[in-house]
């Protein structure tokens, strides 16, 4: 199943708990524009390449698009759709003014040297110019794209539309960025599970984890979820797992892991095959890497009592019924991973008042923004007797079809 229709499944589990017509359906799930460009630049060889880059518009019935920006060799029209369709949903459950978009340039960026990355950027940055912007669509990092990149887009949209920082989030605190971005995922992801262990009775202290993925999302969860009380046992990434039932040194890690760019290796815990994180022993399981790695396949074997989704569609729909049957509790990813584009917003704030937010104040706004729609959601999920997934669609959709009949067609 594609990205897109997992997404669209989900949309119409809810939307047929709703009542929506097929006629609404389609409006809510049609995006407004996609952007399909030509991005050329200069190898450092003298050689001209060419690649192709997406941007896909869904909503701004509640505000200016957001979402991030891509550059991975697997970035196409279908990925891009799904992931702009959720960001619509992600923003209205948390219940802030933007719609969704999504997008980015297929390529590896590993095979990119410095100047050649810039370059790449800046190309598809004056591809982009007059469909982006601070009441239009505000993009963001992702996976390939850092703080770094948002420099460089900042700096050649400016060139055609003067000084707006709040062009694009995640930029560095230098240019303009926010306090806290970089770690905002990852601890948002610390923040709902703690409120949803608070929910079903049983305590953080001492709760053991295990995160698939260790890079910006993956390590900031670890390093909260170990810094809080709780107990982080497992952490695996694409080269292997590394596990250790008395909690692994996360500090220790996080440098061998800066230096290594693996986990693999680590001696303060067991090594074994990169899979076995998703069936750890544990009371929390946080896929934080890419999407649809919790299959039919796999899920039958999933030990963890609570999922939560840092990663962007990690649960497949048939894996997601698994869950269900199980009685496995799932916080879905348009909540869990909220973290990140609710700082944007705070950026976004800033950018436009030209005032700074101090670090503590960013925190704690985003830990109460997000335990708000944690307990919105499952007041939704207990009222109507429906997964959290459910619930979190039937708040977004709701959200947005609302604005979207108030506001007209």
């Amino acid at each position: 199943m594609s990205a897109s229709a997992a997404v669209e499944r989900y949309f119409h589990e809810a939307a047929e708990l709703m009542g929506l017509t097929a006629n609404m359906r389609r409006l809510l799930l049609t995006p407004q524009r996609e952007v399909r460009c030509q991005v050329a630049f200069e190898r450092d060889s003298g050689e001209i390449e060419t690649l192709i880059g997406y941007r896909v518009q869904h909503n701004n019935a509640r505000g200016p698009m957001k979402g991030g920006l891509r550059f991975n060799k697997h970035v196409d029209d279908d990925e891009a759709r799904a992931l702009a369709s959720l960001m619509t949903w992600k923003t209205a459950v948390v219940n802030i003014p933007y719609g969704g978009g999504k997008g980015g340039v297929a390529v590896d960026v590993n095979t990119l040297s410095k100047g050649e990355l810039e370059q790449v950027t800046r190309r598809f940055t004056d591809e982009l110019q007059d469909v982006i912007g601070p009441d239009k669509d505000i993009p963001a990092p992702d996976m390939g794209t850092d703080a770094q990149v948002m420099a460089w887009i900042t700096n050649q949209y400016q060139k055609y539309h003067g000084f707006n920082p709040a062009c694009v989030t995640g930029k560095p605190v230098e240019l303009h960025g926010a306090e806290g971005r970089e770690e905002a995922t990852g601890r948002g992801v610390v923040v709902c599970a703690r409120r949803i262990l608070e929910k079903v009775g049983r305590p953080f202290e001492g709760a053991t984890m295990a995160v698939q993925g260790f890079g910006n999302v993956g390590s900031f969860a670890a390093e909260y979820w170990s810094a809080w009380g709780g107990k982080v046992t497992t952490v695996g990434d694409r080269h292997g797992t590394i596990s250790n039932p008395e909690g692994l040194d996360i500090a220790a890690l996080k440098e061998y892991f800066t230096r290594e760019r693996t986990v693999r290796g680590f001696t303060g815990g067991d090594v074994s095959a990169a899979e076995d994180v998703l069936v750890a022993d544990v009371d929390v399981l946080i896929p934080a890497a890419i999407g649809g790695v919790l299959t039919k396949e796999n899920a039958s074997d999933v030990r963890a009592d609570v999922i939560i989704e840092a990663a962007n569609g990690p649960t497949t729909p048939e894996a997601d019924a698994v869950f269900r049957d199980r009685d496995i509790l799932v916080l879905p990813d348009i909540l869990a991973n909220a973290g990140g584009v609710t700082v944007s917003y705070f950026e976004w704030v800033q950018n436009r008042q030209h005032f700074k937010w101090t670090l503590d104040r960013i925190r704690t706004e985003l830990d109460a923004i997000l335990n708000a729609s944690v307990d919105n959601v499952w007041a939704v999920a207990k009222e109507r007797k429906v997964s959290l997934r459910t619930a979190a669609f039937l708040v977004g959709i709701g959200r947005v079809g609302h604005a979207t009949v108030l506001g007209g067609v």
